[in-house]
């Protein structure tokens, strides 16, 4: 795996202040800091999968309807 690869697996894609707030003003409730991590690996494997559905379909964009 390069050290790319390892950075992208490892790299928070949510913005956790903007997470934390919603959560918060939703529920008053607080965020641990681990929920950033493991919602990141769930949206980087929904995002696999959409590119895998774009790709079947033979596209180079993946769109809305992948996530489906």
């Amino acid at each position: 795996m390069s050290e790319n690869e390892t950075e992208s697996k490892s790299e928070i894609l949510v913005v956790a202040s903007k997470l934390k707030n919603y959560i918060r003003e939703k529920s008053g409730m607080n965020t641990s800091a681990a929920v950033i991590d493991v919602l990141s690996d769930k949206i980087r494997r929904m995002c696999d999968e959409a590119v895998e559905r774009a790709k079947s379909e033979g596209r180079k964009t993946v769109m809305d309807r992948d996530f489906g």
